[in-house]
């Protein structure tokens, strides 16, 4: 009775032993589902942000793309009104360069 005794408390071990590997082999799994899922979600988050930002900047390029024809008018009007300026302004002390200019030159220094 005792070695029978003893002999079903081994089986209760070995019993016991395998309920917790199975038990350690579920946790390990549902463990690496979870994970898989995780990163799943990340990469979806990822690629919709992705996506966003691509979306941004395309607006951005479009933009910036449609103002073109629009920056170049704006850019030609402030050189051209540039160029009228200086050449007032050349207009203007030309007399008083060329004067002076001539003064330098026919004056002899010893």
């Amino acid at each position: 009775m005792e070695a029978n005794r003893g002999q079903n408390g081994i089986q209760q071990l070995l019993a016991a032993e395998q309920e917790a590997q199975h038990i350690v082999n579920a946790a390990r799994n549902a463990k690496m589902a979870r994970l898989r899922q995780a990163k799943e979600e990340a990469e979806k988050e990822i690629a919709e942000y992705r996506a966003q930002v691509e979306y941004q900047f395309q607006k951005k390029v479009a933009e910036s793309s449609g103002d073109s024809g629009a920056n170049v008018k704006r850019l030609e009007i402030e050189t051209d009104a540039k160029i009228n300026h200086l050449k007032n302004e050349a207009a203007r002390i030309s007399h008083d360069v060329v004067g002076m200019l001539l003064k330098n030159v026919t004056t002899v220094r010893n």
